[in-house]
């Protein structure tokens, strides 16, 4: 749900991505923030690529609503902000799960907030990398049309289940389209930081929001039924070991997944480190021991270290099953198991830069359900001592 109940409306003609840019042309001119973090295709036509344009008139070229995501906004933003807020204002145009993955990584000291508003519009998803490059012309075009009926069926396989497509909560200015009047947008401030772009605008805030977030909830509530659909019908193929062995035996070890997550930001991964490497001898005398061993080897214990490394902070971008090479369904387990994570912590991750890391913060009283508080634990124990 949006922190404000009210919005404004900027009016005017032409596709979404055409508003978005005028708006972000005069948001410029009317100098709300001193440049902008936005996707452009690049020279060749094929591909997009995250630039920071301080010139309005080099918008020309920026698609906020690229049909593919080739890197995760978060990690661009990251790239710009990680050492310092610097002195510019900085105005990044991010889909939700680009701003939530941002805000994740503000806590964990790998973006640095304090000059940059992060701007979200509501997303219909991306198409899978492959899909796209096989014929990008046509690609543009499916996206088009399924971006104008909000047809999820071309996109990724996590993007026709997200529910988190909107308004997170922790942006500071989200961009409502769908149910708007073509040619409109519907801008909604998240924090001071957006109410003062509006006011620079000279936007009055009086539009009533409740129209565009009917649509939302309708939209995220069927999404959320297809993603319990499909959590509980990966669980099943994923039980035990052998069963998440039999997903994942065909992983080559690439580690592509983890290059590409927003989350996974450590210089080096403990997988990549000599720790992780071992020489011949010790690979006959493991594989002796074990009557066999498989190569490459520990790619499982890999794929569980990611999880307890960042499944609590996971916004399923799908990042990671794009860049997969044998085509897993990493993005998909990875959904699975974020969602148990978070629901067991009662986390959302983005949802706010103030609400802290679950494993940052010691709760006397947690898990009740799986074991004994520890005030009754001591009480027995004294008891015990009596």
């Amino acid at each position: 749900m949006a922190a404000s109940q009210v919005g404004a409306v900027f009016p005017g003609e032409g596709a979404v991505e055409e508003r978005i840019l005028d708006f972000a042309k005069e948001a410029m001119s009317h100098g709300c923030f001193d440049a902008i973090l936005i996707p452009s295709r690049v020279a060749a036509g094929d591909s997009f690529a995250h630039l920071l344009i301080q010139d309005g008139a080099l918008l020309k070229d920026a698609c906020p609503l690229p049909p593919i995501m080739p890197v995760q906004g978060a990690r661009a933003l990251s790239t710009v902000t990680k050492r310092g807020r610097g002195g510019k204002r900085i105005a990044a145009v991010l889909r939700p799960c680009e701003a939530m993955a941002a805000t994740e990584l503000a806590k964990l000291g790998q973006v640095n907030l304090e000059n940059v508003v992060l701007i979200t519009v509501d997303c219909p998803g991306v198409m899978p990398l492959g899909d796209y490059f096989d014929s990008p012309e046509k690609g543009d075009e499916v996206f088009k049309a399924a971006r104008e009926k909000w047809d999820s069926e071309a996109m990724r396989a996590v993007c026709r289940i997200c529910d988190r497509f909107s308004s997170t909560g922790g942006e500071d200015l989200h961009i409502g389209t769908l149910g708007i009047e073509s040619g409109s947008l519907l801008l909604i401030p998240g924090s001071p930081k957006g109410e003062e772009i509006v006011e620079k605008l000279g936007l009055p805030l009086e539009k009533d929001v409740a129209g565009w977030q009917e649509k939302v909830n309708e939209l995220a509530k069927a999404r959320g039924e297809k993603r319990a659909e499909a959590n509980n019908a990966l669980a099943g193929d994923i039980g035990g070991i052998d069963g998440l062995l039999g997903v994942l035996g065909t992983c080559i070890d690439c580690h592509n997944c983890m290059r590409v997550c927003p989350i996974c930001y450590c210089r080096q991964c403990y997988f990549d480190s000599d720790r992780a490497k071992y020489p011949f001898d010790d690979y006959l005398a493991r594989a002796e021991a074990r009557g066999g061993l498989r190569v490459p080897s520990d790619t499982l214990l890999f794929h569980i270290g990611r999880m307890l490394h960042m499944s609590l902070s996971c916004v399923s971008c799908g990042m990671c099953e794009d860049a997969c090479p044998m085509d897993l369904p990493v993005a998909q387990i990875f959904t699975l198991v974020g969602d148990r994570n978070q629901k067991a912590f009662d986390y959302v991750p983005g949802r706010s830069v103030d609400e802290p890391l679950p494993l940052a913060t010691f709760k006397e009283e947690e898990f009740l359900e799986v074991e004994q508080s520890y005030s009754g634990a001591s009480a027995e124990q004294e008891d015990e001592h009596a």
